[in-house]
């Protein structure tokens, strides 16, 4: 009981830091009929450099590290990512008035990474101090393209067998190749690549580590804005589709977190590390993942996986996800 006090104690401390102070006065400002806006265009330029700079920071450390400590890392980005597609295929394969395609574009979109929701969770580790491997934000893409692969083949072979086919064909590299070329992870590797390969130190000390603090306060209040905003989304998307986008986020970040908790005490995976992990598993892909399940899955249709995920979904790996996680490591690792 006393773990439960304090892991409650902990979620309620986590309200009150500067981040998530920005997120909550953008829900405020926007429920009080607020005209402000921030033009879409610097939106993306700011997830761009918060991304370049978290690949400029792994690059460097990657070059420094042991390969080695990644392999466990890495190959639970890979199985979480497979495992919440398919937990979310068939789950939603129960719910009634879901279509099959539909759930499977959902269960994908879910199992792929958002770059703001991370870059998100690494400003408030390094607000509160908390150490992370460097290489943890290359686990990115290791989660997030097993996820829509397996998503997009789930589909197509859910399809050709409507269809009276025995079986479809699938086009693997176009999807590893369209995720690769979206500008969340084209940024995020093009920093790792920078990182790695070149000597950017000065660079990255001079502008952008010290820009880092206020363009996530800037995100994160642009956040608060679109979570209250898209509240009213919820209308437009089924009732189960809302019940999984506010469920699966947490499901998914908890199970993440739990796996990440083994490869700390067997490997020495820091807590700083689980709770990235955590938070890539709860978070929903809001920017190459939408239009590459549109395209590879045009039946299904975009306002159930698209109005579950960002509609939804974004705002509780955010508003509840990421504090918990800090939280729940607070009782577990006593950091």
């Amino acid at each position: 009981m006393e773990a439960v006090f304090d892991l409650a104690a902990g979620l309620v401390k986590q309200f009150q830091k500067p981040t998530l102070g920005f997120l909550i006065a953008g829900m405020v400002i926007a429920a009080l009929g607020s005209r402000l806006t921030i033009p879409d265009a610097v939106y993306k330029f700011i997830v761009f450099m918060l991304l370049l700079r978290i690949g400029l920071a792994g690059g460097m450390e990657i070059r420094e590290a042991n390969l080695g400590d990644m392999i466990l890392p890495a190959a639970i980005a890979v199985a979480v990512g497979l495992g919440i597609v398919l937990l979310g295929r068939y789950t939603l394969a129960l719910l009634p008035g879901v279509r099959k395609e539909d759930g499977i574009a959902t269960a994908g979109l879910f199992g792929a990474v958002s770059g703001s929701t991370l870059a998100a969770g690494m400003g408030l580790l390094e607000a509160e101090g908390i150490f992370y491997e460097g290489w943890v934000p290359a686990l990115y893409p290791f989660m997030d393209i097993p996820a829509l692969v397996l998503a997009i083949v789930l589909a197509k072979v859910y399809l050709s067998k409507q269809d009276g086919q025995s079986n479809g064909k699938v086009d693997v590299w176009g999807i590893i190749k369209e995720s690769l070329q979206g500008s969340a992870l084209s940024a995020l590797l093009l920093g790792l690549a920078l990182g790695l390969f070149t000597r950017p130190e000065a660079v990255f000390e001079s502008f952008y580590d010290p820009l880092f603090k206020g363009l996530l306060s800037v995100l994160m209040l642009i956040m608060g804005m679109e979570a209250y905003a898209r509240l009213n989304e919820l209308r437009k998307v089924a009732h189960w589709y809302a019940v999984y986008g506010v469920v699966a986020p947490l499901v998914h970040g908890l199970i993440a977190f739990g796996l990440g908790t083994i490869a700390h005490f067997t490997m020495g995976f820091s807590p700083g590390g689980v709770i990235l992990l955590a938070v890539m598993a709860g978070s929903s892909s809001d920017i190459s993942g939408p239009p590459t399940l549109r395209a590879a899955i045009p039946s299904a249709n975009p306002s159930t996986y698209v109005g579950s995920s960002t509609g939804v979904g974004t705002p509780v790996a955010i508003a509840i996800g990421i504090p918990l996680y800090l939280a729940l490591a607070s009782v577990v690792f006593g950091i």
